[in-house]
């Protein structure tokens, strides 16, 4: 049986590879600063490869880059010895939901999904930080851990808190929210199916800088567009002469020619049109080809009007004789004077939806609304409206698609795909992802009970559950949620590293599962591991006395109890999971391990076995 690895792949190592299988001339080992034997790549070689002309040394060249870019990329592939943990008590409808709703670093849970949602990702909004000199940005960890990078510059408050205020005088000011955002979107990308898109809301701040980044990632040629949206009604402004009333939804897609949105229909039910036409520049002598007769029912009009003023006619002669082929001109007498007209049929048509998002999407203002009609007034200041984000779900979606945000805030995305799913019988699932900031003491929010973000975010939630509920009480859609919290990997720190560890050691280390881990917990991290949607359904069983979980329907069996026999393994195989995993030291005896394979071998040699 193979060992899992229990902790995210670390893309460096897998951009390795993939440049060996293309380049292998390109590869090539040096020495690092502590004089050993490290891979690399051959940079003149590779810049060979993939130029149209000779290559002799440095040259100038179109670039986008900022301090600590390169250290930012490490970032992202880099990989984290992290879990999620389910937390039933403040779920809603745990064992019957496809939503999550899940707490943590966003950087650190992208990581986490990688695996399991790669390519799966139908559309992603987000709501980030927009830099404008006193909100937040992430500190990232880059050569130190988080703690030792914050506390070293002098950036740990009292509470411990990982977000700092990114003030215009920070001389790193960009930088820092390159930083933060780069990382991210980088690691969306993977996780946007082919066909898929994302949505980035940004204002002037920053707008130029994300753009660059976006078209860095995705590639200039997937850029869909920019929408404007009306922010803000009145007269808010930056001047006194300029008011700044919009912000931006940056639109990307993972493969443009895969892209679909969804347009307006129109339906006419049909009109006639005067084919004659008068006017400062449509007179006989301005167009004179347009000036000549049309014969209907031996009746010949030419287009002069009953003051004897000579026009033209809207078409000219060759398309009136394809009209009248046709028979769409219709001939029309008036006291002795003749018109005619050409008649259009009932029918459908499909326009573009406009890049410009007036009122009838509604603005921050219709966002606070609808936090009040929760009775969650000044929750968030500045929250998106509903219909902001659900105009996007409706344009890229379908029925069974997911949807990610990992900048959750209020969570307006959750309620938004709710609300989606109840106008049209879809299915699509929500992915939350917010880091529990901690809400301020003098906030309304502290005040009404809610002490970090994620608290107001999951209220919202089954609040907008309850309302939708009770305004379609025929409607059958998901109301539910998953809560999960990222925290530190289930396994001791000897599981990644048993070299490290002296062998006297281990006779004390015989369990190499934290002490305060759930069987639930380590099934959550095998999903993880084995790439198993975190929504899917579980059943937890008792065989032979011993707890089993039945995951997507025997895709994956899971017995994390001690003292498993024969007879466990036995009805496990007969049942022919996908996957079967257990702990490397939870067999009954020596008997049960000399037979395990023999067994699978009998009952379903197709069962892939892993062990934790």
């Amino acid at each position: 049986m193979d060992k899992l690895k229990m902790h995210t792949p670390n893309k460096a190592d897998e951009n390795y590879e993939k440049l060996e299988a293309m380049f292998p001339n390109a590869i090539t080992e040096t020495i690092d600063e502590n004089g050993e034997v490290v891979r690399a790549i051959d940079k003149d070689v590779l810049m060979q490869e993939i130029s149209c002309k000779v290559v002799e040394g440095r040259e100038e060249r179109y670039q986008f880059t900022w301090p600590d870019k390169k250290k930012s990329v490490l970032l992202a592939n880099a990989p984290v010895a992290k879990t999620l943990r389910p937390c039933r008590e403040e779920s809603v409808e745990f064992d019957n939901t496809e939503n999550l709703y899940i707490e943590g670093d966003n950087l650190e849970v992208l990581k986490l999904l990688q695996e399991t949602y790669l390519g799966k990702i139908k559309m992603i909004y987000i709501d980030p930080p927009y830099n404008t000199g006193n909100d937040f940005v992430y500190e990232d960890d880059f050569s130190l851990t988080t703690e030792e990078y914050i506390a070293n510059s002098g950036q740990l408050d009292e509470e411990g808190n990982r977000l700092v205020r990114n003030l215009d005088s920070n001389g790193r000011f960009h930088t820092d929210w390159l930083n933060m955002i780069y990382t991210r979107i980088r690691l969306s990308k993977d996780l946007l199916s082919d066909d898929g898109v994302i949505f980035i809301s940004i204002d002037d701040n920053e707008i130029d800088n994300l753009s660059k980044v976006c078209s860095e990632i995705f590639g200039e040629s997937n850029f869909v567009c920019k929408f404007i949206w009306k922010s803000k009604l009145g007269k808010v402004g930056t001047t006194s002469t300029i008011s700044a009333t919009h912000e931006y939804i940056l639109c990307y897609a993972k493969k443009l020619e895969m892209l679909s949105f969804k347009m307006i229909r129109n339906e006419t039910d049909g009109r006639k049109e005067n084919l004659r036409q008068w006017g400062v520049a449509d007179r006989r002598e301005d167009r004179p080809s347009m000036f000549y007769p049309i014969t209907i029912d031996n009746v010949s009009v030419l287009p002069i009007k009953d003051d004897g003023t000579e026009g033209r006619w809207r078409v000219g002669a060759e398309m009136a004789q394809t009209l009248l082929d046709e028979g769409v001109l219709e001939l029309s007498e008036k006291n002795g004077k003749y018109n005619i007209y050409r008649k259009f049929p009932s029918g459908v048509s499909y326009t573009p939806y406009d890049t410009l998002l007036l009122e009838n999407i509604g603005t921050t203002a219709k966002g606070a609304a609808m936090l009040k009609s929760l009775d969650l007034t000044k929750a968030f200041d500045f929250s998106k409206p509903v219909d902001l984000i659900k105009h996007f779900a409706y344009l890229c979606t379908n029925e069974d698609d997911i949807i990610l945000d990992y900048f959750s805030g209020s969570a307006t995305t959750a309620q938004a795909v709710l609300q989606l799913n109840v106008e049209d019988s879809g299915n699509r699932r929500f992915i939350m992802v917010q880091l529990p900031e901690e809400t301020d003491v003098k906030s309304e929010a502290y005040k009404a009970g809610y002490k970090n973000i994620c608290e107001i975010g999951k209220e919202r939630i089954r609040r907008a559950i309850k309302k939708i509920t009770e305004d379609n009480p025929d409607a059958n859609f998901d109301g539910g949620f998953r809560v999960l919290k990222c925290d530190s990997s289930n396994m001791k720190d000897v599981y990644y590293n048993p070299t490290e560890y002296q062998s006297t050691l281990f006779n004390s280390l015989s369990d190499n599962i934290k002490e305060d881990r759930t069987s639930e917990d380590l099934l959550f991290q095998v999903m993880l591991d084995l790439g198993v949607e975190l929504s899917s359904s579980i059943e937890e069983t008792e065989l032979l006395g011993k707890k089993v979980f039945n995951v997507a329907n025997g895709f994956l069996i899971a017995c994390f109890d001690e003292n498993v026999s024969e007879d466990v393994v036995t009805e496990v195989a007969k049942k022919k999971p996908y996957y079967f995993v257990m702990r490397d030291n939870s067999m009954a005896n020596d008997s049960v391990a000399t037979n395990f394979d023999q067994l699978f071998a009998t009952y379903s040699t197709d069962t892939i076995r892993k062990v934790l």
